[in-house]
């Protein structure tokens, strides 16, 4: 698979719809917010499903785990949705 075709469908994160599968591709903050996200299980590669969307923020599961974003963060996690 190309580069090109990873990149494709990436999105914002708050854009995806509640259980829907999707994959880090990119995180738009500095090394502090990717050391921050990093101590919570994620990372570029990791495989997320959304759990619930809120007006201000997002609830994710990762490996057994669930996770709440704020927005601000959460906007800045570029995402690959993952077909079932």
């Amino acid at each position: 698979m190309s580069m090109a075709a990873v990149h494709r469908d990436v999105v914002p994160l708050p854009e995806l719809p509640n259980g829907q599968r999707a994959r880090i591709v990119r995180i738009l903050g500095d090394r502090d917010m990717a050391r921050r996200l990093l101590g919570l299980g994620l990372r570029v590669g990791s495989e997320i499903t959304v759990v619930q969307q809120r007006r201000r923020g997002v609830v994710v599961a990762r490996a057994g785990n669930r996770v709440a974003l704020g927005s601000s963060v959460a906007s800045l996690l570029l995402m690959q949705p993952l077909d079932d």
